[in-house]
């Protein structure tokens, strides 16, 4: 009786989402990531990682580019954002950092 449940109403589910049960979180970090550099390509750092244990649901992104120079951090976070706004339409959370590169870092 769970099986059929679990057949008929749970795996459906699993297929529809951006993540199902043929990939994994870390493909989803791959994912991410390329879209970020491909939207920041003057990053000193880009980190993506799936903390959702493994199933792609959300999402920490810590981003370092002088892209954000001179931006509130709510128009950083707005850039990020935007950049995956098809993925984040598919998840269930998103933690974003962001941070202006110091002129150590620069260059």
């Amino acid at each position: 009786m769970l099986r059929q449940f679990f057949q008929k109403s749970v795996q459906p589910l699993l297929r529809s989402r951006w993540l199902s049960a043929n990939t994994n979180g870390a493909e989803g970090e791959l994912k991410l990531t390329k879209i970020l550099k491909e939207r920041f390509p003057n990053a000193v750092t880009i980190n993506v990682e799936d903390i959702s244990g493994g199933c792609g649901a959300m999402f920490q992104v810590n981003i370092e580019s002088s892209d954000f120079n001179g931006k509130r951090l709510v128009a950083q976070h707005r850039m990020v954002t935007e950049a995956l706004a098809e993925e984040v339409k598919q998840m269930h959370g998103l933690r974003i950092s962001t941070t202006v590169p110091s002129e150590s870092n620069k260059g």
